[in-house]
């Protein structure tokens, strides 16, 4: 499974009392940085480097988990078992 990269949001600075749009602000941020740790996008296949020698191929699709990436050796191609 892939490692999620989500970088921590800047917080708004609070301020010295209680401000309703400070608090409206927060947890529109905090709302934001949650949904993209439970919805992580696609990534970017510019920023992708695999070494295809080191992932598993169809031999290992037993052992594999639906969503795992594999090589098919036959076609040299990377399948997704679904």
């Amino acid at each position: 499974m892939a490692q999620i990269d989500v970088t921590p949001p800047n917080l708004p600075v609070a301020p010295a009392e209680y401000s309703q749009r400070y608090q409206d602000q927060l947890n529109n941020v905090l709302r934001l940085y949650f949904n993209q740790l439970s919805n992580p996008s696609s990534m970017g296949g510019s920023a992708l480097n695999l070494n295809t020698n080191t992932l598993p191929t169809q031999a290992n699709l037993a052992n594999l988990r639906s969503g795992d990436v594999y090589r098919d050796t036959a076609t040299n191609t990377l399948k997704i078992k679904p």
